[in-house]
């Protein structure tokens, strides 16, 4: 946990940094993005030992309201990439496909993006 922090003020702040990540996905802000995901991080580092038995009604609440959010977040996420690919397309830009680990033209996705967290 963060210093000091409950588990509900943890989940708490994982349901803002889940909401500053929909704003700046809305106004495509990616500094108000960047400072949600790097939150997002720092709480998900926080959250990683604890277990579902630590879970009372309260925070298992809130749990399912940040997957929620989450879960509203990646959509958007991949709406807004799938606009993107659309436009590059229309340009005549080939669509890459990607295999785990590997792309399609053979590099490493890792060359890409070294660093991706499941969100």
């Amino acid at each position: 946990m963060i210093a000091g922090e409950t588990l509900a003020g943890n989940m708490r702040k994982m349901i803002a940094a889940l909401e500053n990540e929909r704003q700046a996905l809305a106004t495509l802000d990616l500094d108000l993005l960047t400072g949600a995901v790097r939150q997002k991080e720092a709480l998900c580092d926080a959250l990683e030992p604890v277990g579902t038995d630590a879970l009372d009604p309260e925070t298992r609440t809130l749990a399912a309201t940040a997957r929620q959010l989450n879960d509203v977040n990646r959509r958007v996420r991949n709406l807004l990439a799938a606009n993107v690919a659309a436009r590059l397309e229309a340009l005549g830009v080939p669509q890459q496909t990607y295999r785990a680990g590997r792309l399609a033209n053979g590099t490493n996705g890792a060359q890409i993006a070294p660093r991706i967290r499941a969100s």
